[in-house]
């Protein structure tokens, strides 16, 4: 089934509304796989990746509905069968939650995580449109993506020091993730603190917003792959 995403994702480079058959059928698989394993479909890369890219294709959907087929579309597109691609060959997990991970604050602070991503993602491609064609509604686009993805991305910091807490005995455990998790809140902040107080526009801060998604992504693979953490995401 998930090999039909292939085709049926492309369907927006027609029209952008055609990517919700490919949204519907990534979430009933997504919501199988819940029901399946009794759990947040959201342990080990082919989950998460999986997510991520259903995450993006939802985000796409709610600020290009009224678009027409450009640059936004093929980017976006591109990036979610990337996505796809890489969580068809990764192994997928399967069974059940381990203890430490069973609590409503790990989901909470995983989902929140990934769909701030999603709207990190769509923020970078707002910020390249802008590049290329200097229309402040690109801009506008980036700033409401990425103000809304600082926001779920700070409740997913809180939520997920709960979870620590819980499991670990400590808010904090100086892991390299949480470190560069850190710091990517720390850089949307800066974007933000360059935005409204000190009124930066423009390139700077299209910039600003594309280089911080190259961030996350480190952070979600690159520190997985080169350190040892705590958890993959």
């Amino acid at each position: 089934m998930e090999l039909i995403l292939f085709i049926l994702y492309p369907l927006a480079l027609v029209h952008v509304r055609l990517i919700i058959p490919g949204l519907a059928l990534h979430g009933a698989l997504i919501i199988s796989s819940a029901v399946t394993y009794g759990r947040v479909p959201l342990i080990g890369t082919h989950d998460t990746l999986g997510f991520l890219a259903w995450s993006i294709g939802v985000v796409y959907l709610l600020f290009g509905w009224g678009r027409k087929r450009d640059l936004f579309t093929y980017s976006t597109v591109a990036l979610i069968l990337l996505l796809l691609a890489g969580s068809s060959v990764s192994p997928a997990m399967r069974g059940p939650l381990p203890p430490v991970l069973r609590t409503i604050w790990f989901e909470l602070h995983v989902i929140l995580s990934f769909v701030s991503y999603a709207l990190f993602a769509v923020g970078a491609v707002f910020g390249v449109l802008y590049l290329r064609s200097g229309d402040r509604e690109d801009e506008t686009g980036q700033y409401r993506n990425l103000l809304l993805g600082y926001a779920l991305f700070s409740l997913a910091m809180i939520f997920g020091g709960i979870w620590a807490h819980l499991a670990w005995g400590t808010y904090w455990l100086w892991t390299p993730k949480e470190l560069w998790t850190t710091i990517v809140w720390f850089f949307y902040s800066l974007y933000l603190h360059a935005r409204l107080v000190k009124g930066w526009t423009g390139r700077p801060v299209a910039w600003m917003g594309i280089i911080g998604f190259f961030i996350v992504m480190f952070t979600y693979v690159g520190v997985g792959l080169l350190m040892k953490s705590s958890h993959e995401f």
